[in-house]
Parts: structure tokens; C-alpha cells; sequence
């Protein structure tokens, strides 16, 4: 019996031209942050409608520095999901101040907002939703909402570089804006991930928070102000996120094209899926990060974890994005428990990322959902 090949969740897209690019960058002998990062801002901010950008070695970094520039301090609450990645929530810790979760709504899976209203309390001082595999939360009511508490808004748009609200790219309006270019990501710089601002003096700041607090005057002034870290982003990085910004059309529509096959092939045999839930089929605002499923329990024999074996039997590589984060130690320990976030919880636990990558040929679409439904039959009650 020959094995089947092995397709895998994601994988990212660089090609010959990129590589040469970088290997220019490598004999130049400025590698670090120097004209390509600066290169990559200005066209970053371009794209976002000419808002001040700075770019750094993560996304994940980016939301605890819109945390210290909006002045969020020890003790003030941020509301935000439990269904995220881990980062998410961390980075409102690290900086000292509390999370405070709000259940998702089943259809999005982003953060419901009516559960966020709830969850403010006079100690909130911010909200910081994510945009579950691209789909943007609702921004006309999380703005309200935030204007009405006078909230400032940190947007976890790791996922939805090239997504848009309102006819505009996510990123383009709002408060703070923070995106991942994780090798996962829509785009990538192998590592890194920027912040989108309102004015210079925040990109300033963030300047300062990217490289240790430094402030430079003229050829050799230099003073510290305040405690910054190390997050800059390098050269050879920037310049593989600038050839992934000149292709992103490209690959923005090639995952819009894989997506819809996806519905297709599941419309085609709905009446074998034994419950399961399908992403929202947003093809106006979304840039089909991820395609998600997620399964019904009741109606399986076994446990996701099975599922996932039948499919990588079948030579098919899943993600799961993400495990509801307040039921893991560290919070428990600060006082959730399970219940909390049914919502969150049911999804956790049976959420499946299906391989979408723009390297994807049409007829993988089709070997994923046929080898889905087969397994699903196979557990099925």
C-alpha cells in the first residue's frame, strides 16, 4: 500500500526572486534594522492609508508596547477572548495589567461584543479584540462601544493583514493596530509583525520601546528616557516581507479561490458532515487566514484528537487554532474555571484548521474534504 503524501496545514510562500533579494541584502553587510526596514515601514504604511507604521520581530511584542503607549497600567482591566492564541492574553500580564475574558459569539468565534459590554467595569481601561482567521470583528460596534467607556482599542489583527471593514483594509482606521508576519501569516518576514499608530509622537515611543528606550540627537547625542527592550526587526526580515507585500494580491486571491472550493466540495456532500460547522462564507472582508471547521461532538464517537489521527493516516496535517485559553494553568490559577465560556470551551475543544495555502492545488481542497468526510463517517455515533 503506497503512503499517501503528505499535505501539511500551511506552508509559506517564497520564491526564487525573494531569495536572491535576501542574498543581496546578506552581501550588502547591513543586515540588521537599517534602509530595508525602513523601506518596509513607508510601504506599510502605504498600504494603511498613510498611518504611521514601525515594524518588529514579532506581532506579539507590538500589543504590549500599544498597551505602554496608551498609558494601560498595573491593575486596569483589558477585556479580550479566550479564544485566541496565547499571546493575546499574555502580553496584558506581562504588562501588568488584568485580562478580563469575554465569551465569543458561535458563529464568528471572535469575541462577542454584548459579552464584552458585560464584562467593563470602572477598572477597564481598553478592549482588545482579535480577528479570528482573518474575519474582523464587527468595528463599527466595537468603536461605539469603546467611545462609550472611553476605552482605547489595541486590535490583535494578527491574522487579518489584507482583510477589510467598510470597504477599507483593516489596519487603515481605528486606534492601535497590531500584525503578525509569522511564517504562518498571510504575509510573512519570516518573524516579525508591525504596529499601526495614530500620530508620530506614538510612533516615537514605539521607537524608543523597540530598542531599549534610546533617543539619538544629532551625530552622537544620545540619552534613554524610559525602559524599552529589544524588538527590532532586521534587514534580511524586512526585506522578505517587502517581496511578500508587492505579491500579496496574488496570494490574497489564491486563498479567496481555494476557500470557495472548499464550500463547494462540503456543499457537495452536505448531507455526510454529521454536524459539522462550517467558517462564516465572508468573501467581502475576510482574507482567509485559515478555513476552520469545527466538529459536533455529540454526534462522534470519539474525540477530536481521533479525527486528527484518521486524517494524518489519510496524509492530512491539520492546526488547531485555538484551545480556550482561560482553562489552562496559569489562568486557573487566577481564578477561571470551566463553564465560564461555554462558547469558547465547545469551540476549543473541537475547532480544526484545514491546509489552505496559496500553493494549494484545486484538487488537494478536494482530497481534504473527502478524507474529512471519510473519517467522520468512520466516528460517526
Amino acid at each position: 500500500m503506497n503512503t499517501p503524501a503528505i499535505l501539511p496545514f500551511t506552508r509559506p510562500t517564497i520564491d526564487e526572486d525573494t531569495i536572491a533579494q535576501v542574498a543581496e541584502v546578506l552581501r550588502s553587510g547591513w543586515i540588521t534594522s537599517g534602509p530595508q526596514v525602513k523601506a518596509f515601514e513607508s510601504e506599510l504604511s502605504a498600504h494603511f492609508g498613510g498611518r504611521p507604521v514601525r515594524v518588529f520581530n514579532s506581532g506579539t511584542c507590538t500589543m504590549e508596547i500599544a498597551l505602554r503607549i496608551a498609558g494601560i497600567g498595573a491593575g486596569d482591566e483589558v477585556v479580550t477572548t479566550p479564544l485566541s492564541w496565547f499571546a493575546t492574553a499574555i502580553v496584558i500580564l506581562e504588562n501588568g495589567d488584568k485580562p478580563v475574558f469575554a465569551d465569543i459569539d458561535r458563529t464568528t468565534r471572535n469575541i462577542d461584543l454584548a459579552c464584552a459590554r458585560r464584562a467593563i467595569t470602572r477598572a477597564t481601561r481598553a478592549i482588545l479584540p482579535v480577528d479570528l482567521s482573518g474575519l474582523p470583528v464587527d468595528r463599527t460596534t466595537l468603536y461605539a462601544l469603546a467611545a462609550e467607556h472611553q476605552l482605547r482599542v489595541v486590535e490583535d489583527a494578527a491574522q487579518s493583514f489584507g482583510s477589510s471593514w467598510a470597504g477599507r483594509p483593516i489596519g487603515s482606521t481605528g486606534d492601535f493596530v497590531s500584525i503578525s508576519f509569522h511564517a504562518n501569516k498571510n504575509i510573512t518576514s519570516i518573524e516579525g509583525g508591525c504596529l499601526v499608530m495614530n500620530d508620530e509622537a506614538e510612533a516615537k515611543l514605539a521607537e524608543q520601546y523597540r530598542l531599549q528606550g534610546v533617543v539619538r540627537s544629532g551625530r552622537d547625542g544620545m540619552d534613554v528616557e524610559l525602559i524599552g527592550g529589544k524588538y527590532n526587526l532586521t534587514d534580511v526580515a524586512a526585506c522578505v516581507g517587502r517581496a511578500q507585500l508587492k505579491q500579496f494580491a496574488k496570494l490574497r486571491d489564491r486563498r479567496h479561490q481555494l476557500a470557495r472550493r472548499y464550500f463547494d466540495a462540503f456543499r457537495a456532500v452536505n448531507d455526510e458532515l454529521h454536524g459539522l460547522e462550517l467558517p462564516v462564507a465572508d468573501f467581502s472582508n475576510t482574507n482567509w487566514h485559515m478555513f476552520q471547521v469545527v466538529l459536533a461532538e455529540e454526534q462522534l464517537k470519539h474525540p477530536r484528537s481521533d479525527i486528527m489521527a484518521g486524517l494524518e493516516k489519510r496524509g492530512i496535517l491539520v492546526g488547531v487554532h485555538y484551545p480556550a485559553m482561560h482553562l489552562f494553568t496559569l489562568y486557573r490559577q487566577l481564578g477561571w474555571q470551566p463553564g465560564d465560556f461555554p462558547n469558547a470551551e465547545y469551540v476549543g475543544r473541537n475547532t480544526m484548521s484545514l491546509p489552505l495555502f496559496p500553493t494549494m492545488a484545486d484538487e488537494d481542497v478536494d482530497r481534504v474534504v473527502d478524507a474529512l468526510v471519510d473519517t467522520l463517517e468512520e466516528n460517526a455515533r
